[in-house]
């Protein structure tokens, strides 16, 4: 494929296109995201002369690094944990996704302006379609109130999936999840409380092993759930991963992240480049 170059990145000087640099903004988790290899794969599959790579930003100082993507002119850049809402007062221009979810995981550049986009709802919608998952009535469990949950009752609710509970710690963040996207709030303590049916399970917090989370753990050896067909944990990579133990228990088909990763990473790259790259080109950098 004949390398791929935009008018904006020439130099001025050389006639020749500048290195492309791409990005993804976290804390210190950021060095453990498998992003870069991922984009980086699909640079390499395009013919496109640039770079992905990790930034990390303490919470002081999301907004000069948000901003630091104009000053150093990147050609875009995605949000992760913990900082998909926060950044949103950071930006110029809001997707209508973007705005309606509330919380971006990708941003283009153009003119100087930074843009929010949401890429995780349609990630998530086409990595239950790989597998044949159908929410339209469907009965769903999510865990986590923050921007991957927003994105994930968002679209479960627009594909007509029914009942949807929102599980969180702090059951305010639920409640205020539920009256912007729809869902029933449900405390950590109502779940071990009493048996829920939900036909698919999610887990959009950040927690996914006892060491990350003992009292997570201890609640889900108590969880009762009847009717699942799918367990999904947003995360990957994590060991002794109790979501997956809970599959396991249930007898149900496990899923991790990486096919959603995948997923909206080429719609991201798509913001950037223009060029629609398959999920799998990201999957073949891992």
């Amino acid at each position: 494929m004949a390398p791929y170059s935009s008018p904006a990145t020439d130099d001025g000087k050389s006639g020749r296109a500048k290195k492309r640099v791409f990005c993804i903004i976290s804390d210190d988790r950021v060095f453990r995201t498998k992003s870069p290899a991922m984009f980086n794969a699909a640079l390499e599959h395009s013919g496109i002369d640039g770079v992905y790579v990790p930034l990390e930003a303490a919470p002081e100082n999301l907004g000069q690094a948000v901003k630091s993507l104009v000053w150093l002119n990147f050609a875009g850049a995605n949000i992760t944990v913990p900082y998909k809402e926060r950044v949103m007062p950071y930006l110029d221009i809001l997707s209508e996704g973007a705005n309606i979810i509330r919380a971006v995981n990708t941003i283009t550049l153009e003119n100087g302006q930074l843009k929010g986009y949401n890429t995780n709802a349609i990630g998530f919608m086409k990595a239950m379609e790989e597998v044949g998952f159908q929410p339209a009535d469907r009965s769903i469990l999510v865990f986590g109130a923050g921007g991957a949950a927003r994105a994930v009752v968002f679209i479960l609710n627009w594909l007509k999936a029914k009942p949807i509970y929102v599980a969180a710690r702090n059951i305010s963040k639920a409640k205020s999840l539920c009256k912007d996207l729809g869902g029933e709030p449900v405390s950590f303590e109502d779940l071990t409380s009493r048996q829920l049916s939900a036909n698919l399970l999610v887990n959009a917090t950040s927690v996914s092993s006892p060491e990350e989370s003992p009292e997570m753990a201890d609640m889900l050896d108590g969880l009762d759930i009847s009717d699942c067909r799918w367990v999904v944990d947003l995360n990957y990579d994590r060991a002794d991963n109790f979501w997956q133990g809970l599959a396991l228990r249930m007898g149900t088909p496990f899923m991790d992240g990486l096919p959603m990763l995948a997923q909206q990473a080429s719609k991201s790259f798509a913001l950037w480049t223009r060029l629609q790259v398959p999920p799998k080109v990201f999957l073949s950098g891992l």
